[in-house]
């Protein structure tokens, strides 16, 4: 009986070397080392996608991590303008490194003096360092050169004036993270919600 067992066993393992031996030749498969040509078959990329644009698209999912290193990318493709610095110290801000932000922010409004993301950006920062007058005074400021057009910096305006006066505030409330960051996208501002606390 064990004799017929082995045999059997030798049988099959003779059977599965000869249809492995029998494969077809055109398996890409077969020849070690080869495999399909996928430059047939693959497109071109002739450019990659803006940094910045990616690194907005992360900051709307959340993933500020992978966003900031997608400004770093775009800081290293298009150099630092106050579009990327605004873009770096946004996502710092959103990763609770306040010291971080606030740098990159305040050179950003000393490379362009108009960049109005930048202003309201820095706003944030000094407003949950606790300079609650220097945060108002720089809301004021983006408002004004932004001609009121901005609803998003017009709220941090109203909620930093309501912090100030503590009215309407409550310590349930009375949190850092409520301001709405803003950044440029397509020509226009586009806002970035700050996430609320329960």
């Amino acid at each position: 009986m064990i004799k017929t067992l082995k045999s059997k066993s030798l049988l099959l393992c003779a059977i599965v070397l000869i249809c492995a031996c029998a494969a077809p030749q055109n398996d890409p498969l077969t020849t070690l080392g080869k495999g399909p040509d996928t430059a047939i078959d693959s497109g071109n990329i002739d450019e990659a996608v803006d940094g910045l644009i990616v690194g907005h698209r992360l900051m709307a999912a959340g993933e500020y991590e992978l966003a900031l290193r997608a400004y770093t990318r775009a800081a290293s493709e298009q150099g630092i303008n106050a579009d990327v610095l605004s873009a770096l110290g946004s996502a710092n801000l959103k990763l609770g490194r306040l010291g971080q932000a606030k740098k990159l922010l305040q050179v950003a409004v000393e490379k362009d003096e108009k960049f109005v993301p930048a202003w309201n950006n820095l706003g944030i920062v000094l407003s949950s360092e606790g300079n609650l007058l220097e945060a108002k005074r720089v809301f004021q400021l983006a408002y004004g050169l932004d001609n009121g057009d901005s609803e998003e910096i017009r709220t941090n305006l109203t909620k930093i004036i309501a912090k100030i006066e503590n009215t309407g505030y409550t310590t349930a409330n009375n949190n850092n993270n409520d301001f709405d960051l803003v950044r440029r996208g397509n020509g226009k501002y586009l806002l970035l919600k700050t996430a609320k606390s329960n």
